[in-house]
């Protein structure tokens, strides 16, 4: 599975016509980044509880285990089909740019020869 981050999205770069996006305003950006955290304290709490912020009963070996065996990967499915769209979109974008600079060139030429 591809997963695109903010520095490696063709996504989130400056073209002519302003910004494609901002990374805080990415729902998936946040999705990824949010996946890479629990992923990250569940390893370093390896069997531990693990608290949450408004119940008094932490999480035990019963809740972490669904999170790694269901949450997770719904997550990790969900980035990955969100990879797909962007990488249909972006060919999308790219023939359609393709056909923009032909369709230029072709326009310059009939000026050329209309000059000549």
């Amino acid at each position: 599975m591809a997963i695109l981050s903010a520095a490696a999205s063709p996504f989130c770069r400056i073209a002519p016509e302003g910004a494609f996006c901002k990374p805080e305003e990415d729902p998936f950006l946040l999705l990824e980044s949010s996946l890479k955290a629990i992923e990250r304290i569940l390893q370093l709490r390896r069997g531990l509880p693990l608290r949450r912020t408004w119940i008094e009963q932490p999480y035990g070996e019963e809740e972490i285990t669904i999170l790694e065996e269901e949450v997770i990967p719904v997550i990790q499915q969900c980035l990955a089909r969100v990879d797909e769209l962007d990488e249909r979109l972006l060919a999308q974008q790219e023939l359609l740019q393709r056909y923009q600079l032909e369709a230029d060139r072709e326009a310059l030429g009939e000026l050329r020869l209309q000059m000549a």
